[in-house]
């Protein structure tokens, strides 16, 4: 059984709350998980504060027993020095000057 760390999705529309938890892969996103690992509001709060609660000691326990996080969770845990952060993806698109044929004069 393939393990992977990611976000749960709760809350209404538009107030959106995450729980982080250990899942198997083939359970859909919002379905069965094997254990709770935190929780991630991503709605700051009045002082301009995103609420973010790990379980640092079980978080590190499932990938010493090789579950895989999901790309958003790897970037949560990289933030907080639990995993490496992962490297930043660069666009093609974005290196390319929009005017790529050289001017004749």
């Amino acid at each position: 059984m393939v393990v992977r760390i990611r976000l749960q999705r709760w809350g209404n529309r538009g107030r959106a709350f995450y729980r982080m938890v250990a899942a198997n892969v083939r359970a859909p996103r919002d379905g069965k998980f094997l254990e709770v690992l935190g929780t991630y509001n991503p709605i700051a709060n009045s002082a301009g504060n995103k609420e973010i609660r790990l379980s640092v000691d079980r978080i590190k326990y499932w990938i010493s027993v090789g579950a895989q996080p999901s790309d958003r969770a790897a970037w949560i845990l990289g933030k907080f020095g639990i995993l490496p952060p992962p490297p930043r993806r660069m666009s093609l698109q974005k290196r390319k000057p929009k005017n790529a044929e050289p001017e004749e004069s």
